[in-house]
């Protein structure tokens, strides 16, 4: 994995590299059971290099908390490992980029069980890769769960609202604490917490 996070600091396969400070390779347990992906850094991220460490971050510490899953005993990465000017979506070649060379290798050394993904972005990727055709917005997708094969690895994919989506709108608090509840329930099922 730090050969991955190496590569990733000092990628220069995209145009994102010229106006990031820091690249954001991802952090947590390299056989974690769960991984969280969310859609790209944010300021805070690309200052420190580290994922989830903003306003975001502390939503989905919070969530963690809520149902008994220490951040340590978790892998944080995104889709795209730069942050994009403005903070805008990632492009459609950032995406193919980062998550060929990085995104996927790091799902497949990992192995995880579950993979919960943060927002559209993420969950269209991940989906996507899955075999699924059309990807609905993540309104749609959201509340079930999604038992899939990714690159040859059996995995259960759950797509959650982004943290970021609290900030902006709190009526999407509830539908995040379902989210999180949705996870302790498959986390449950299989004796991870």
């Amino acid at each position: 994995m730090e050969k991955i996070a190496d590569k990733v600091r000092a990628c220069v396969n995209c145009p994102l590299w010229k106006s990031r400070k820091k690249a954001v390779p991802g952090k947590g347990k390299v056989n974690a059971s769960v991984v969280f992906v969310g859609e790209a850094p944010g300021y805070w991220e690309d200052l420190k290099g580290l994922p989830f460490v903003g306003a975001a971050g502390k939503v989905l510490d919070t969530h963690l908390e809520k149902i008994g899953l220490p951040r340590k005993d978790v892998f944080i990465t995104n889709v795209v490992k730069c942050r994009p000017p403005n903070n805008r979506p990632p492009r459609q070649l950032e995406v193919e980029t980062c998550t060929t060379l990085y995104l996927s290798r790091q799902i497949g050394l990992i192995k995880p069980i579950i993979l919960a993904t943060l927002g559209r972005c993420s969950t269209a990727y991940v989906l996507s890769e899955a075999g699924f055709k059309k990807i609905e917005s993540i309104s749609q997708l959201r509340g079930s769960v999604y038992n899939v094969n990714l690159h040859k690895l059996a995995v259960t994919v759950i797509p959650m609202y982004h943290p970021a989506s609290v900030l902006h709108n709190p009526m999407y608090k509830d539908e995040l604490d379902r989210d999180f509840q949705l996870l302790e329930t498959e986390l449950r099922k299989r004796h991870i917490i």
